[in-house]
């Protein structure tokens, strides 16, 4: 992968929400290790198999992943403090008391922090219900704000309708995280549409990334990105089926779908020339297979050097450009959206956290 950091100090600066499938796990095994410290992924796990917690155990040195274990039943096996690997737990505002504890326990035994994800769409309450519910969590896991990375989750965001939709909240919701002294507060929302097996085949589909332009107005607030890398941020979507060879190539502000259905010859043929087709486009980068892991794959392909893979690959090399490009972009010198240090707005001694919270006291509402 290119660095692009310039030689500033390694923070992240690119929260990406990634399924815990093989081509997502794949790419980030890739990573180069001079910009992982500028990644900080959060995996949705569905199932804590073999195979997942074998490569968790397995990524590059710096990549410490959140795990967002939500849709896993509330049971000691689901525990992240079980799994004997180094993870930053991921933290919803609904989580059981139980849960808490749980995440409260895998926090102090690894990172000593712990992601809050409050998803724009679900948790809808006013700014004091919310902040009741935030304390909730800190005096549970006892943990202090300095301690959680806040992620406000604006979830599916297909069009301009749905930004001018939540841009409004979204502002409101940060007006209330200032109250809080949050180790940073990022944005993720998702772009790509549900199912993409309705688009025209054998051409290069263009779709806009209007998760990137939601962020893009409100980067001036400090807020860091977010994003669902090349998948939807729709529950269920992009399930198998489509067995089409697809690539999900990301620009600047779009990604160009290429699907494959040209019969004749073999199906390594068929990937094959989608890959030239790629290589040969004009959004193909400059630095060619130089510019990420996937890169080089696809470049592979178009020449014929290896075969086409299946679709776990298909997402990985898709998957392992989109990661580069977003960091390239804002790690870029001199581009104006980019995420400033976030702070909190009101002196420490007026921000939101709980008091004592080690001995169970009841936290202050602040606001």
């Amino acid at each position: 992968m290119v660095p692009a950091h310039g030689g500033r100090a390694a923070e992240p600066v690119y929260r990406p929400i990634l399924a815990s499938r093989r081509g997502e796990l794949e790419a980030l095994g890739h990573l180069d290790d001079v910009v992982t410290p500028l990644l900080a992924p959060i995996l949705q796990v569905s199932i804590p198999d073999s195979y997942t917690l074998d490569v968790l155990g397995r990524l590059p040195t710096g990549l410490l992943p959140a795990v967002d274990v939500t849709g896993l039943p509330d049971a000691p096996e689901t525990e992240l403090a079980r799994w004997g690997v180094p993870l930053v737990p991921v933290i919803g505002l609904a989580d059981s008391d139980r849960r808490l504890v749980a995440h409260g326990a895998a926090a102090r035994g690894h990172a000593h922090r712990a992601v809050v994800r409050l998803r724009v769409g679900q948790d809808r309450a006013g700014p004091d219900a919310t902040t009741a519910a935030v304390e909730r969590v800190w005096r549970l896991t006892r943990l202090v704000p300095e301690q959680c990375d806040l992620l406000l989750d604006a979830g599916d965001v297909c069009c301009a309708a749905d930004v001018r939709l939540a841009e409004p909240r979204l502002r409101r919701l940060l007006e209330w995280a200032r109250r809080h002294a949050w180790r940073s507060v990022s944005l993720a929302a998702g772009g790509m549409p549900p199912a993409i097996s309705r688009l025209p085949t054998d051409e290069p589909v263009r779709l806009d990334r209007w998760d990137w332009r939601l962020w893009q107005r409100l980067a001036d607030l400090g807020v860091g990105y977010g994003d669902y890398g090349v998948g939807s941020a729709v529950p269920g979507a992009d399930q198998p089926g489509d067995r089409l060879p697809t690539v999900r190539y990301t620009t600047d502000d779009a990604w160009w779908v290429y699907r494959w259905s040209r019969r004749g010859g073999r199906g390594d043929d068929r990937f094959a020339d989608l890959c030239r087709a790629l290589v040969s486009a004009p959004h193909w980068p400059a630095a060619g297979a130089d510019f990420s892991w996937g890169d080089h794959e696809i470049v592979r392909r178009a020449r014929r050097s290896a075969g086409a893979g299946s679709a776990s690959n298909w997402a990985a090399w898709s998957t392992s450009h989109h990661l580069a490009h977003v960091l390239a972009t804002l790690t870029r010198p001199g581009r104006e959206a980019r995420p400033g240090p976030w702070r909190s707005g009101q002196p420490a001694a007026e921000r939101g956290r709980p008091a004592r919270p080690h001995r169970g006291g009841e936290t202050r509402r602040a606001g």
